[in-house]
């Protein structure tokens, strides 16, 4: 007998699609939203099983294999096939990063492997959790913690108690009351004209503190430019290792930040923000909800909706390219350029991009005036930073300073010297991808483009400090184990040059031919930043720290 025609592939369950259709309700079956009902799953059942993603597949019109190929490029979801059995129902996530392994990640990791019982609490390592500052940081189901021990985890994750703890920041109200939205209305009210706030922003000299620094005034002028509808986005994907100054300003002064989206936007001229905010705070993403709502109550997002946004645990989503393709429901992979973002974007909408610091310091400089701003800097820079410092330094956290200050400084002056026992050697003056500079150079500018010529660049402002307790090659080995986890996959330079790159550093006596070699093949091959950026540290091991990779010191003036 002829066999009945059966389809191809995992067959629908139709108890799976009614969760499915119950869960996301009046939701827009978009596209763009693929990844938001993605969290929506895993929240409500703990993981992505099969039977719900081939559901949502059917109820989103999609192949599932286009799904799956979403949910498994970012860390934060669980896929669960037939037979297998889910995560546990608590997952502690310790930061394994650089300022975190200094304070001592992995001998909290090895306590927590006899505190928790793997049946009932996962126990995952993590990178960056943005908590530098209070490190070892961990994070326990949604709930984060400072300068965690395995004991407090442990209670933690067995009481459940894993909401997360909502920050303490200016509310709408406290913000209206000190005089917050009154420039915005301003502008709206034609008081302040785009060309003028254009060119006040030039002359402030602020630049975008996202790490690439490029002139914000510039980059209205160039969008404004082209023919809209145009779009803007807010990227507050910090991942950097060592970079908390997005969440230091968000838990306390939110509307500082969302006040300067809006007016960027009204100068712009853009129809709709998009805040795209790491999974790693969920303690913001809920003060933000609350606040954005509140706005939308009273009106002041009417000429532009705010949209947040939830990244799912990618790092190269903090690339504004890759970003965007997050934003649109796909993998962070991204896009080879030309076109730039501001001429074709978000959905192929010239669009606007800026970082949370950025947008920070617009009510500051349009109020008090651009010379105002300019001035705030020294050693030549112009304006202020938030420099996240972390490591071996006796008061860590986020310090807002002058522009072109100097690691020195910061240490000395900001952070209130080293921390007991440890004698300075070195900092990486931008994180982790900003190079390694040891301590005789710790009186260079920390500003844009003041370190090129050692190889180095400040970045976001992270600077984290080690000192003579550390091995230099260890923390490269740690940067490059980050670098070789967040790889995208999508250019072959990056995915293998990270993962040899790391292997090469394992070997007793690395061959300095081979490593620049590499070196120089990432720089030139890779799509983005990521693998350009990659070989850093290894660089600086070999030109400041010789003696680490046990390679003989060559004076710094010998050719």
């Amino acid at each position: 007998m002829r066999r009945r025609w059966q389809g191809k592939g995992r067959p629908l369950d139709d108890a799976a699609l009614a969760e499915i259709r119950a869960l996301l309700g009046t939701m827009p079956r978009r596209r763009d939203l693929l990844i938001e009902m993605l969290h929506r799953i895993q929240d409500r059942f703990g993981a992505l099983h099969a039977r719900h993603l081939r559901a949502l597949a059917e109820e989103m019109r999609l192949a599932e294999a286009e799904i799956h190929e979403v949910a498994s490029f970012y860390h934060h979801f669980d896929i669960v096939k037939e037979g297998e059995a889910p995560p546990p129902p608590v997952t502690i996530r310790v930061c394994d990063s650089l300022s975190c392994m200094l304070a001592g990640a992995e001998s909290l990791l090895a306590a927590l492997d006899g505190a928790v019982d793997p049946a009932r609490i996962r126990v995952l390592r993590a990178p960056c959790l943005g908590r530098c500052d209070e490190a070892p940081a961990a994070l326990v189901g949604h709930h984060g913690i400072g300068r965690a021990t395995a004991e407090a985890l442990a209670a933690r994750a067995l009481a459940r108690e894993t909401d997360p703890a909502l920050p303490a920041g200016i509310d709408l109200a406290a913000y209206r009351a000190g005089g917050g939205y009154r420039l915005l209305e301003a502008c709206r009210a034609g008081i302040h004209t785009p060309e003028s706030l254009i060119e006040a922003l030039s002359e402030s000299g602020l630049r975008g503190l996202g790490g690439a620094g490029f002139p914000a005034g510039r980059k209205w002028r160039i969008v404004r430019g082209f023919a809209g509808p145009r779009l803007m986005t807010i990227n507050a994907d910090e991942g950097e290792p060592g970079t908390f100054k997005d969440r230091h300003h968000l838990a306390r002064d939110p509307h500082r930040v969302l006040e300067g989206a809006l007016i960027a936007a009204h100068v712009v001229g853009c129809a709709r923000i998009y805040l795209y905010l790491r999974d790693e705070y969920p303690e913001i993403r809920a003060l933000l909800a609350r606040e954005v709502a509140a706005l939308d109550d009273c009106g002041l997002t009417a000429p532009c909706p705010i949209e947040i946004r939830r990244g799912a645990g990618a790092y190269i989503c903090g690339e504004e390219s890759a970003m965007l393709e997050s934003i649109e429901g796909r993998r962070g992979l991204p896009r080879h350029r030309p076109p730039y973002i501001a001429e074709r974007g978000l959905f192929g909408r010239p669009t606007l991009n800026h970082n949370v610091e950025t947008l920070f310091w617009l009510r500051d400089i349009l109020e008090n005036g651009a010379g105002w701003f300019a001035r705030q800097g020294m050693n030549g820079a112009a304006g202020l930073r938030s420099y996240s410092v972390s490591g071996r330094v006796r008061m860590p956290g986020l310090r807002v300073a002058p522009a072109g200050i100097t690691a020195r400084a910061l240490i000395e002056e900001h952070c209130g010297g080293m921390a007991q026992g440890h004698n300075f050697v070195g900092y990486l003056p931008g994180g982790a991808s900003g190079g390694i500079l040891p301590a005789r150079l710790a009186d260079l500018p920390l500003d844009f483009g003041r370190l090129d010529e050692y190889g180095c660049f400040v970045g976001s402002h992270a600077v984290i400090v080690f000192s003579d307790q550390d091995d230099p090659r260890v923390i490269a080995c740690n940067l490059l184990a980050f670098f070789a986890a967040e790889s995208c996959g999508q250019c072959t330079p990056c995915r293998l040059g990270t993962l040899r790159l790391g292997a090469l550093l394992d070997r007793a006596a690395p061959e300095p031919g081979l490593l620049a070699d590499l070196d120089h093949v990432m720089r030139l091959g890779s799509i983005c930043g990521l693998g350009q950026a990659a070989p850093n540290p290894v660089a600086s091991l070999i030109r400041f720290f010789p003696e680490a990779l046990g390679l003989p010191h060559v004076p710094e003036d010998a050719s």
